[in-house]
């Protein structure tokens, strides 16, 4: 069921895209629209991976730097049946950590020094394993794209104002500052909807990779309570990347709304709660 509505919803964001690029120029427009979107989408899935944790300086880690970690990522990899991914370290006081690579061949996983001084060797595997849920679902390859295409429909409403008065534009002055101001706000809640989906998913095959649903609770509750009060500033200057994180790394956090890239983290931890109550906990 998650992965039949992340569909759809991608499918929903592409549809909209094109429908944007019809209005502002006919088929035309529309052909064009499809071109940016490819291209992008082309660039994103080779080179996103780099950018983002080059945009929260993370550093690789190995066995000689990082022992107990690599180790830990290596052995819950196993048990997930993915390649060994890339282990990256985030030196930054918030506990933290993303899942990131175009497939699970060029996966990697980065933890921040705040999440390692914070949990448990137990809670810390727990969240290793929900990020390496999101590599065996390729949620990061769905969520690249889904900003993607946000993004560039936001790009897409920009030049409407100054390329979309031509004769093939069916829409009008009035119809095109609508779709300035609407089209972004749709592509947002689409895309903000899709990574709270994935989330959900990301702890429920975490607690099968890991098998102790309680221990990623925990962490959570640990990692909210803390992340309340220590900022991001990696996160805050790039938040086109919060989505990525296992709790969003920005401040003002909100409930589970159209506007969160997160679903609330009391939601999360009552259905990790009755995972670890059931007779069978991950599933």
């Amino acid at each position: 069921m998650n992965y039949a509505r992340t569909a759809v919803l991608l499918a929903a964001l592409g549809g909209l895209f094109l429908a944007a690029g019809y209005a502002l120029g006919g088929q035309t427009g529309m052909i064009i629209a499809l071109a940016v979107a490819l291209g992008l989408n082309v660039f994103s899935w080779w080179n996103a991976d780099k950018l983002v944790l080059r945009l929260q300086n993370a550093h690789p880690v190995d066995a000689a730097s990082a022992p107990e970690l690599v180790e830990m990522v290596g052995i819950l990899a196993r048990h997930a049946g993915l390649p060994m991914p890339a282990v990256y370290l985030v030196e930054a006081d918030q506990p933290n950590a993303f899942a990131t690579g175009r497939n699970p061949q060029h996966g990697a996983v980065a933890v921040t020094t705040g999440l390692i001084a914070l949990l448990s060797y137990e809670e810390l595997a727990e969240v290793v394993a929900h990020e390496l849920a999101h590599i065996k679902n390729r949620d990061t390859l769905t969520m690249t794209l889904a900003a993607t295409l946000a993004g560039a429909l936001g790009m897409l409403a920009n030049f409407a104002l100054f390329f979309g008065r031509g004769r093939d534009n069916p829409l009008g002055l009035l119809g095109t500052l609508a779709l300035m101001i609407l089209a972004p706000i749709a592509a947002m809640l689409v895309q903000m909807a899709i990574s709270r989906n994935r989330e959900y998913a990301a702890d429920r095959i975490g607690a099968q990779i890991c098998g102790r649903p309680a221990w990623l609770a925990d962490a959570l509750e640990k990692m909210q309570r803390v992340a309340a009060r220590t900022p991001n500033p990696r996160a805050e200057q790039n938040p086109a990347t919060a989505h990525l994180f296992i709790i969003n790394p920005l401040t003002g956090r909100g409930l589970d709304s159209l506007f969160s890239t997160h679903p609330d983290i009391a939601s999360r931890i009552a259905r990790l709660r009755a995972m670890a109550a059931s007779k069978n906990p991950a599933q």
